[in-house]
């Protein structure tokens, strides 16, 4: 019944247009869902979506209806994620082959770390060196202090009780350092390990 009427209704709106005219109706459904069709867009239909149909009965166009704020504002926030997602996806193609092109063999990632630790490890024992001599040399002032207990300590002595005690701290804040650097070569090694062998994996063999 429905295709019957909107036949009868191009033939009718066809007619009323003048001879030789491109023929384009247009056709929404307004608020109670009923289908309304014009030669022009009827008012009912603005805001709404609706289809441009050919004299033919064929939809040319389908126009959607405009979007609400809110439409708005979740499509851009999903065109962010899309833009953000893309940037990572990027960026972790970009890592993997600086890994790739570092590394040659897992052997390689062995042999990088242990030069690493090997350097800090050296860092540290001459902390720890330069903490031993610090106390030797606290200790001779010490002795010497024992002479002034009741007495002002002469300005040579108290000097050297103090620069003995910032360098103990220097160096045991230099070793405390220099470990915190140990664990982040041992979770970077490890993790450049185990992202290596992940690509290595999903290479084809051919590779």
């Amino acid at each position: 019944m429905r295709a019957a009427n909107l036949g009868l209704l191009f033939v009718s709106l066809v007619a009323a247009m003048p001879a030789g005219a491109a023929v384009l109706i247009y056709c929404c459904n307004d608020e109670r869902g009923k289908q309304v069709c014009g030669d022009i867009l009827p008012p009912a239909c603005v805001g709404r979506a609706y289809r441009e149909i050919s004299a033919g009965g064929m939809t040319m166009r389908q126009v959607e209806a405009p979007m609400t704020v809110e439409q708005r504002a979740a499509r851009a926030a999903e065109e962010r994620r899309k833009k953000e997602e893309a940037e990572m996806a990027r960026e972790q193609h970009r890592l993997d082959q600086a890994l790739l092109q570092t590394y040659g063999t897992e052997a390689d990632i062995d042999l990088m770390r242990q030069r690493a630790e090997a350097d800090v490890a050296v860092s540290i024992k001459a902390a720890m060196t330069k903490i031993d001599e610090a106390r030797l040399r606290r200790k001779k002032f010490e002795e010497e202090a024992e002479f002034y207990k009741k007495r002002t300590l002469p300005p040579e002595i108290y000097k050297g009780l103090k620069d003995a005690d910032f360098e103990i701290e220097a160096q045991e804040n230099l070793i405390a350092a220099k470990q915190k650097e140990m664990g982040t070569i041992k979770a970077k090694y490890d993790e450049d390990k185990r992202r290596y062998l992940d690509l290595k994996r999903a290479r084809p063999r051919s590779q």
